[in-house]
């Protein structure tokens, strides 16, 4: 009599009688380029949402990943030396590879090649962030400084604690809270920006206005409609002729997509700002290619334009998109369609924005302007599409409740600054 043998169950692998499917997801890996706060929470997201299989994150600074927020207050007046993730990615079975440089990416083989050599992915998320915009000339200035890194922060440090002149370019969102830093630190500080106002190109003229007169009550010094024609040590030279002493100078001029790694890889990108043009789900023109954070952009169908949201919220909201539909399957990822949210501190104020306001057709103010607290609202046809509060959390916190629900108002009770915002909602 002959021996039998079993049948083989098809859908087991003989590796530990681990399911043949489970088997294959863990030996696929997603390889996460950037460090930041989108790349962290990939990583951590993909294993909140069931991913087995490995994780690999790219980081081209030689720092444990950490948060950026920080670096522009606590961190830059020596109050905090780091602002380090409270991350166990060792617990959570996650490959850090720092100091690696991403250089190139061949779709073809799966493969991101960097300084130190090849990663082979099977799932790619692109991370890279955003770099800040440089003024021409001022490469070999020691005393030239941007504030991105944590790196960036720790050289500004002894600007701040020595009390030395310093000469802020761009009156932006960056330029504002450092100059704020710079004042509390006891700083002689002179604001230069190219526009006629401060933020200009973050919000209409009307809105920004007042805000100019932050800088003064502060102790700064602004300039504005003043051009940099030149830098050489020390000096700054306006395009009027004129010069300001420097002995630092802090150019905050804006920040673009870090994406020039990905010349010739077939990642579809925008002619005009040269971020990742990423789908409804975060997909990009590529298969199992993925892009989050400040290097992407998305179409909003709330707004019916594409986005490129440069704030921490973003950062933090796109990863779990992206980490739903690895996990889940394209056809079943989520939608990508969040309402833009951003704060800053400064001026002894708190400011935060909601939604996207271009597009609105009508304005309306809550509060007086000169004053502490006041808030304005934007409506398109009657509904909500964004509001900006400066010391007016909970007008920030029912306002954007509302934006999601598309509500309209009524605009008598919405410019009534003591009825409660949600009240206005018809």
């Amino acid at each position: 009599m002959t021996e039998q043998t079993q049948p083989q169950d098809p859908d087991r692998a003989r590796q530990g009688g681990e399911p043949a499917e489970r088997a294959a997801e863990r030996a696929r890996r997603v390889v996460i380029v950037g460090a930041g706060l989108a790349g962290v929470q990939t990583a951590v997201a993909l294993r909140e949402q069931g991913w087995r299989g490995g994780i690999t994150v790219l980081g081209d600074e030689p720092h444990r990943p950490y948060d950026r927020p920080p670096l522009s207050k606590a961190v830059l007046l020596g109050k905090a030396d780091g602002s380090t993730f409270d991350v166990d990615f060792e617990a959570l079975g996650i490959d850090l590879l720092l100091g690696r440089h991403a250089t190139g990416l061949a779709p073809a083989s799966k493969v991101v090649e960097t300084d130190a050599g090849p990663v082979e992915y099977d799932h790619l998320v692109i991370a890279t962030g955003a770099e800040p915009i440089t003024l021409p000339g001022c490469d070999g200035l020691p005393d030239v400084h941007v504030l991105r890194t944590i790196d960036d922060a720790e050289r500004l440090r002894p600007v701040l604690a020595e009390q030395r002149e310093v000469v802020v370019v761009g009156a932006g969102w960056i330029g504002a809270e450092f100059t704020t830093a710079a004042r509390e630190a006891g700083c002689r500080v002179t604001v230069v920006e190219a526009a006629d106002r401060p933020l200009a190109g973050a919000l209409p003229a009307e809105v920004a206005a007042p805000m100019a007169a932050w800088y003064e009550d502060s102790g700064a010094r602004l300039r504005t409609n003043a051009r940099v024609a030149a830098l050489t040590e020390g000096t700054v030279t306006l395009a009027d002729g004129a010069t300001l002493a420097a002995d630092a100078v802090v150019v905050g001029i804006g920040a673009r997509p870090a994406t020039a790694w990905l010349a010739g890889s077939g990642v579809e990108l925008s002619p005009e700002d040269r971020s990742v043009l990423a789908d409804e789900r975060l997909r990009t023109s590529l298969p199992d290619v993925y892009a989050v954070g400040d290097c992407a952009s998305f179409p909003s169908a709330r707004y019916g334009s594409r986005l490129l949201v440069h704030h921490w919220d973003n950062a933090l909201q796109g990863p779990r998109t992206v980490a739903a539909t690895i996990v889940r399957g394209e056809a079943e990822g989520p939608v990508y369609d969040p309402v833009p949210y951003f704060w800053s501190e400064q001026f002894g104020r708190f400011v935060q924005y909601a939604g996207h306001h271009t597009g609105a057709d009508e304005t309306v103010w809550r509060g007086d302007p000169e004053s502490a607290a006041w808030s304005v609202i934007w409506l398109r046809d009657g509904v909500l599409v964004a509001l900006l509060a400066v010391g007016r959390p909970r007008d920030l916190a029912q306002g954007r409740k509302l934006i999601e629900r598309g509500a309209a108002l009524d605009r008598r009770l919405a410019a009534d600054a003591s009825v409660p915002l949600k009240s206005a909602a018809v």
